[in-house]
């Protein structure tokens, strides 16, 4: 992760520095050990990483049949190597047309 990496999760404000978003990954993951992200359409285009899926295992509780029925957008940016952003968008058009992922997948 680069030093200014921010943790942006739909519309909360985001968590911005290396050390906060490791410790919120580590305490996520601990919190949640079952979570998985089960990528359905990924794109990749000049530093920026965009994954359409599902998951299951995570903070919402659901039954994993309820859970992979929620589409959710991750994007990442990478600079230079490192992470720089993570966001979690939901699924939406305008997204899916600003990333490049296809109405149809």
């Amino acid at each position: 992760m680069t030093d200014d990496d921010a943790l942006i999760v739909l519309e909360e404000p985001p968590l911005v520095g290396r050390k906060a978003n490791f410790e919120a990954w580590n305490g996520y993951f601990t919190a949640f050990p079952s979570y998985v992200i089960h990528p359905r359409h990924i794109v990749s285009s000049r530093g920026t990483v965009a994954v359409l899926g599902t998951t299951t295992g995570s903070h919402l509780e659901l039954p994993d049949e309820e859970e992979m029925k929620l589409d959710v957008i991750w994007v990442a940016e990478v600079v230079n190597g490192r992470l720089s952003r993570w966001r979690v968008a939901e699924d939406a058009p305008e997204l899916r047309a600003e990333i490049g992922i296809p109405s149809n997948a």
